[in-house]
């Protein structure tokens, strides 16, 4: 990604090199060599040999501007003549045509230490970034006929089997199918005690086999896996900027040819108007270009941003983009689904009633059979309480009903499982409308057979969270398809500010549209039901854990690990990212706009006005890293 409005095109480079692959640059400047020339020319000097003396520092002058002046003229050539290259470049030669070579030279030594300072504060920040984005596997043991042949991951297709030994990553998601072992996850989630992984369990590409030998089961190809997806987000997330970087870039669009033409016309439009003299005005006009160069803003606002993003993705929430991070941190409202985002989402079956002369037996493996092609947490309950397995089904007929229930027909025989509400929609006559917990009906050729009743467990975390947000003074609500008592229970044991139930998707989405009209709401949710209203809401959380693809791709930010807890921490980076953010242009700006007057009044040095500069990028890039510590 290049941007051309900044101003200085090295503060462009320091970014990119976050890319991967890519190295950061060093700056290898014979520093020692300059200041020995330094030390030769201050003999001469006081020896009376001042054109040698004069000589030495136009060598050490060339030495130390050589590059700065090179990129000068590589940004006249590609037509973007304001940057910093430029105005050192014109500040330097002309303090050598009126006579000021010493201070040219100690502006360029200045310079290019100042830069090297800040390459290498600016490097400690990306290895943070570099450790995450080097998640990516290089290899996978692939099983075939017998042998283990290693490959690309890229390579590897659905269904294959593959090997991870102790000590790699974990190439592709997959299911175990031989083996267990100790599992390093904190790589996706942040998680620092390393799980037990058994054979059934599903594992994703990314985390790091500590001591076991496993055999997997590919379910993703590469591309589609959860360490391909995090990579993508990463990268994707330099491309959406919060607002400071937006007005940063149009403000140094603006700023530095205005800097440069109000630099001009003080150089020669101050002599006729006062009483100084041209060399005098000239001097005080290159003081003011070497210290109008806004690069401790170019640097630090983007920089505060990408350090934010690490610290995020370091914890197990991937952000899409600085904007939703700088956004998390202005909601008013939070807006949380039930199932399996404030509850736990592992559905048990804990009862089945029979109906109408059909058996449990009957209503249990049928229904087995009908969600067999379902995703939902509730399918598989009811799939696990049936136990035997299950070979494909052949389905004459199959439609899942997103926020109601499934309809299939199998071997003659029509099947319609799912809430009181589809029975209605359906004209299923029945008595019963809900049984003990959340209740899942069962019909058979028109006939109300029965139904499930399935329990659920409030996430440990989610009180802790929602008296945070309440001491933030961030309000709280919940939306959710489930039936209304239940939905009363979750809310009332939670202190929510107000729920709703029994909701379609196209329901949830317009009531959190309608809840943007006074607040500024975040939707938090993890199933296909939910990607609509995460989609509407100003920032929508995807639970990454258990979370269904459709609400992922939908969301603007991800809980790797489902832990509700990490949104505190999402909130407290957001805001001390906006807090640093504001104090480094404040002190930027500040500082500069005292140096400016004292170039216009002649009381500040060039070399005082590249110390000031550069030391004010230095600060404002150590303060950026602060937010490692978040």
């Amino acid at each position: 990604m290049k941007t051309k409005n900044y101003c200085c095109e090295n503060c462009n480079d320091n970014l990119k090199t976050a890319i991967p692959g890519k190295k950061a640059k060093t700056i290898r400047a014979p520093l020692v060599i300059i200041i020995l020339l330094f030390v030769i020319s201050g003999i001469y000097f006081f020896n009376d040999k001042q054109h040698l003396s004069t000589l030495i520092l136009l060598l050490s002058y060339l030495i130390l501007a050589e590059p700065i002046i090179k990129n000068a003229i590589n940004s006249l050539i590609k037509k973007e003549p304001f940057n910093e290259y430029t105005l050192m470049t014109i500040a330097t030669f002309g303090a050598i045509l009126i006579g000021e070579i010493t201070e040219a030279t100690l502006v360029a030594l200045f310079y290019r230490i100042g830069e090297l300072l800040q390459n290498i504060s600016i490097n400690k920040s990306k290895e943070r970034i570099r450790a995450i984005l080097e998640l990516k596997p290089n290899f996978a043991n692939l099983k075939k006929e017998g042998t283990i042949v290693r490959v690309k991951p890229e390579d590897v297709k659905k269904g294959d089997i593959i090997v991870v030994k102790p000590g790699e990553k974990v190439p592709l998601d997959g299911i175990i199918i031989k083996g267990e072992s100790t599992v390093d996850t904190s790589p996706l989630t942040g998680e620092s005690i390393p799980r037990l992984y058994k054979k059934g369990d599903e594992i994703l590409a990314g985390v790091i086999n500590k001591d076991g030998l496993l055999e997997i089961k590919v379910t993703k190809e590469f591309k589609e896996s959860s360490i391909s997806r995090i990579l993508e987000l990463i990268e994707k997330a330099r491309e959406r900027k919060a607002n400071p970087e937006k007005f940063i870039t149009k403000f140094s669009k603006y700023y530095t040819p205005f800097v440069t033409l109000s630099a001009i016309i003080f150089a020669f439009g101050a002599p006729l108007v006062s009483n100084l003299n041209l060399n005098e005005s000239i001097y005080r006009a290159l003081v003011i270009l070497v210290i109008s160069c806004p690069c401790a803003l170019v640097i630090s606002v983007p920089l505060s941003y990408f350090i934010a993003l690490g610290s995020c993705s370091k914890n197990g929430i991937l952000v899409k983009g600085s904007n939703y991070l700088d956004t998390i941190g202005d909601i008013k409202l939070f807006v949380f689904d039930k199932t399996g985002t404030l509850t736990k989402g592992v559905f048990k079956v804990k009862d089945v009633v029979n109906l109408n002369g059909f058996s449990k037996e009957e209503i249990i493996k049928l229904s087995a059979l009908a969600e067999h092609s379902s995703n939902h947490p509730i399918a598989k309950a009811i799939i696990d309480y049936y136990g035997k397995k299950i070979k494909d089904v052949e389905y004459e007929e199959f439609q899942e009903k997103s926020g109601l229930g499934i309809k299939a027909k199998i071997k003659g025989k029509n099947i319609l499982i799912g809430s009181d509400r589809f029975l209605h929609e359906n004209n299923i006559k029945h008595e019963i409308c809900q049984g003990e917990g959340t209740t899942v009906h069962v019909v058979i050729d028109n006939v109300h057979a029965g139904y499930f009743s399935i329990t659920d467990e409030i996430r440990k975390e989610a009180e802790d969270l929602i008296n945070s947000l309440k001491k933030l003074k961030i309000k709280t609500g919940m939306l959710t398809g489930d039936r209304k008592v239940l939905a009363e229970t979750i809310s009332k044991n939670l202190k929510l500010d107000f729920f709703k139930a029994e909701l379609l998707p196209q329901e949830k989405a317009r009531e959190i549209e309608n809840l943007r009209k006074n607040y500024k709401v975040s939707f938090v949710g993890d199933g296909i039901n939910d990607a609509a209203a995460i989609a509407v809401s100003d920032v929508g959380i995807a639970m990454g854990a258990m979370g269904q693809d459709l609400a992922i791709e939908s969301s603007d930010i991800v809980i790797m690990d489902d832990n509700l807890s990490k949104i505190k921490k999402l909130i407290n980076i957001s805001k001390e990212t906006k807090r640093i953010v504001l104090t480094n242009i404040i002190l930027a700006i500040s500082i500069k706009a005292i140096f400016v007057y004292l170039g216009f009044m002649g009381l500040a040095k060039m070399w005082e006005a590249i110390f000031a500069d550069m030391g004010v990028s230095i600060l404002t890039t150590l303060n950026s890293m602060r937010i490692i510590k978040s």
